[in-house]
């Protein structure tokens, strides 16, 4: 099975990559934590691509390309609301939330939020200032709900955007590696480079694998969107974000063994990696909460590996 992107999606893969590391990298996202007021730079950068003008519930096409300007914004944990805009309904910027726990990541640049969980029911947000105690990420916000909408979110607008949440956490996780490989090859202990022990060959080689195989899944995942009934959809989506989410612990883990001390420091793109990519990682749900969501899929037959 040929599994390479389509030209144009590789193409407006290749423009945003470009695009980003103009903006400085993953350096944009350290660079805004101290200033805030430098995350406006990056909506300009998506402006320029084109982004406010796709529209990922028209066709296969233009989510794919959704999804590949996710996976290089996640590359760089660009500082902007990437999926909320993309998933916006009627002016409002969709994010999926937990409704016990409410948290918005970047909830502080001045859009108008529109929060829902997993099912479908939707609120209005207001979203709160940065969230300090206890944050999981920097620019985390608490917001205060409104009363509940009388319609509901589309199924399929919940598989778009756990699916591309997949494809952000997967260019994360890509950086990681990338990271973590250059390190792992310069790095000299013992007068041999770290990559020369076996023991590092094979978490290396373990890790690898792992982010590969989260790739090939949320290729499948993409293309599965437009066949299969809603059920259907909404499983699929909700596995590769499963799986996305315990490949990172997977990848994070290694990473940081390799890295030791010094991947908790903020000199490291590692470090910025890891505490940008916690919102994704845990809202609207933990694992262990979407795991229980799948069990009625499992239950009904609409979680199934079958290519219909």
């Amino acid at each position: 099975m040929d599994t390479r992107l389509p030209d144009d999606a590789g193409q407006l893969a290749d423009a945003a990559t470009r695009r980003f590391r103009r903006l400085g990298g993953v350096d944009a996202a350290r660079r805004a934590e101290a200033d805030p007021a430098t995350r406006e730079t990056a909506r300009k950068a998506l402006d320029e691509l084109g982004v406010f003008d796709l529209d990922v519930r028209a066709d296969a096409d233009q989510l794919l390309a959704g999804a590949v300007l996710c996976r290089a914004a996640g590359a760089v944990v660009l500082p902007w609301p990437l999926i909320p805009h993309l998933m916006r309904v009627s002016g409002r910027h969709l994010v999926l939330i937990d409704p016990g726990h409410v948290r918005v990541d970047h909830g502080a640049v001045g859009l108008s939020w529109l929060g829902a969980n997993v099912t479908g029911s939707a609120w209005p947000l207001e979203a709160g200032p940065p969230d300090v105690a206890g944050r999981l990420g920097p620019f985390v916000t608490g917001a205060v709900l409104g009363e509940e909408q009388p319609g509901r979110i589309d199924s399929d607008d919940i598989a778009r955007y756990l699916t591309l949440q997949s494809w952000t956490i997967l260019g994360a996780l890509e950086s990681a590696l990338a990271e973590v490989t250059g390190h792992v090859r310069t790095r000299h202990q013992f007068g041999r480079a770290l990559s020369q022990f076996q023991a590092v060959r094979f978490t290396m080689a373990d890790v690898t694998i792992a982010v590969r195989g989260l790739e090939q899944l949320a290729k499948l995942t993409i293309w599965r969107l437009g066949r299969g009934d809603a059920d259907q959809r909404v499983a699929d989506a909700m596995a590769l974000r499963l799986h996305a989410a315990e490949t990172a612990v997977t990848t994070l883990r290694a990473s940081h063994q390799m890295y030791g001390a010094l991947g908790f420091c903020d000199e490291t793109d590692l470090s910025v990696l890891d505490r940008h990519l916690q919102p994704s990682l845990r809202y609207p749900l933990s694992a262990e909460r979407l795991a229980r969501a799948l069990v009625p899929f499992a239950g009904s037959g609409a979680l199934t590996s079958r290519i219909a």
